[in-house]
């Protein structure tokens, strides 16, 4: 009988007894246990590890399933803080026992922390937190609107850092609730009113630290919304250093206090008057240098001849004007005696071709009254009117006999002198 009790006599065979501790630990259905993750494998897409009592010596193994482990909502570690939901589960053939996780999450801050991972993801998908979004802060704000507690140490490090820096600077304050379940409504609305008032050229955003309970207001999702619209560039001076809040990483710059803001917004006085001394100075060298050097430059061009005795320009000139006068006469006369020989050649070759010429060789035109030359008797019968030309005047004559003989045969020409 198996139900028997087991004796020296009847022993139980190992198998019954692993199928009734199995039998009897599946009867415990599931069960929440809290502890912290001492051992973290993944193997094959599943996960075994050791869950460790918070107090007591005592550890119990785990199994995750993938298709459990894909449904998880966050990342798990070695070292963290969890409830989960366990069914135990006894491997007959092997003898050991496990937990088989069904769900887990983290504890306490660790389900905050996990909500708060979720929403910073689901924001910077958005794009809320890109650097391209970040508004450059002015170089000297005129008026500051500062989000802060009344009467806060935050309120009075902001002003007092600031006023140091640079005594002229003004401040909107705008007073909220920095924790509480006020704090996100006073705090949205108090940066909304600056954002709309035109004289603010820079809103700040300070507490003075403090728990991470007290401080998930400034990760609240309205919050961070109002921040990232305001066109106003925003300075987020929490003061907190872990679980930084989500509008750290939506303002425009993040200061690690409110003392750190004021000196991060608010530019020192006596810094920007050195540099400005310090300009002026590298100012003045500069322009000494320059004076210095066309000063020396001017100096060099004076010192050249043709400015320092500058009358030897016209002298030198005036000896080569008056070589090129006097070799362009030269050249004129030449050039005049030349076109007289010239004329002369032609006036000779002229007279000795023109008619006078003829008729001074004792020549003469012999015309009808028409004008008309006589080149032969024919042209002249007897008492024909004739003009005849000679060298100096003429005559009136009148033809008689016509001969072809140019001189009668009884009658020799002779030449006297």
């Amino acid at each position: 009988m198996t139900d028997a009790p087991p004796t020296l006599e009847t022993p139980w065979p190992v198998g019954l007894l692993a199928n009734k501790i199995r039998g009897y630990i599946e009867r415990l259905g599931t069960a929440w246990v809290e502890g912290e993750i001492t051992q973290w494998g993944a193997s094959g897409g599943n996960v075994y590890g050791k869950l460790k009592d918070l107090t007591e010596d005592a550890t119990v193994g785990f199994t995750i399933w993938s298709s459990v482990r894909a449904k998880l909502t966050n990342d798990f570690k070695q070292g963290d803080r969890v409830i989960a939901l366990v069914k135990p589960n006894y491997w007959v053939k092997g003898g050991t026992l496990t937990m088989q996780m069904l769900e887990m999450r983290h504890v306490g801050l660790g389900d905050m922390l996990e909500r708060l991972e979720r929403l910073r993801n689901r924001l910077a998908s958005e794009g809320l937190f890109d650097a391209s979004r970040k508004k450059p802060l002015p170089f000297l704000p005129h008026c500051i609107g500062l989000v802060t507690g009344k009467d806060s140490d935050a309120e009075k490090d902001v002003i007092r850092n600031a006023q140091l820096r640079w005594p002229a600077v003004t401040f909107d304050l705008a007073y909220a609730a920095v924790q509480g379940d006020r704090m996100v409504s006073e705090v949205t609305a108090a940066i909304q009113r600056l954002d709309a008032d035109p004289e603010v050229d820079v809103i700040i955003v300070a507490r003075g630290g403090g728990d991470f309970q007290n401080l998930l207001g400034f990760s609240d999702e309205t919050l961070i919304r109002a921040a990232a619209a305001c066109t106003t560039p925003l300075v987020s001076a929490i003061g907190h250093e872990a679980d930084r809040p989500l509008l750290d990483d939506v303002a425009d710059l993040r200061a690690s206090t409110p003392t750190d803001a004021a000196k991060r917004v608010v530019p020192d006085v006596s810094d920007e008057l050195n540099r400005v001394q310090q300009a002026r100075a590298r100012l003045s060298n500069r322009l000494t240098g320059i004076l210095a050097h066309e000063v020396d430059r001017i100096g060099q061009l004076r010192s050249r001849p043709v400015l320092s005795t500058p009358e030897w320009i016209i002298d030198s000139r005036s000896e080569d004007l008056t070589r090129y006068v006097a070799r362009g006469a030269e050249l004129i006369d030449r050039a005049v005696e030349r076109a007289g020989a010239v004329i002369v050649d032609l006036r000779s070759q002229l007279r000795a071709l023109s008619p006078q010429g003829t008729l001074d060789r004792g020549y003469s035109i012999v015309q009808l009254q028409g004008g008309q030359v006589v080149r032969s008797p024919g042209q002249a019968p007897s008492q024909t009117k004739l003009l005849i030309t000679l060298a100096e005047g003429a005559l009136a004559a009148t033809a008689d006999v016509a001969t072809s003989d140019p001189t009668p045969s009884n009658e020799k020409l002779e030449w006297t002198p």
